[in-house]
């Protein structure tokens, strides 16, 4: 069996011993290992979050376009959609009698 090796990249960022320290504080009381892991894991979180919420939005506007596109341009109804109608219509005309 092989190995997968993760490759890794580097990631700087300078704050202020005000940030560090209080970084520092909520990844302690969050049960975090260390800031680094604090990091990682909540900005891994949030980024998830964007994503999902952005890719949502995209989603609903390119559903938004194909409605619209169905009510302003209309396909003619196939073989199958007039057959489905015929058959509807006879139902319910032996409904009524």
């Amino acid at each position: 069996m092989g190995t997968a090796i993760k490759e890794h990249a580097r990631f700087d960022a300078r704050l202020s011993k005000e940030q560090k320290q209080f970084f520092e504080k909520a990844a302690y009381l969050g049960g975090y290992r260390s800031l680094t892991d604090f990091v990682i894991l909540t900005v891994q979180e949030k980024a998830k979050e964007i994503v999902q919420e952005k890719e949502q939005i995209i989603a609903s506007e390119r559903d938004s376009q194909v409605f619209f596109d169905a009510i302003t341009n209309p396909k003619k109804p196939s073989k199958t959609l007039k057959n489905a109608l015929e058959d509807y219509n006879v139902f319910i005309s032996n409904l009524k009698k």
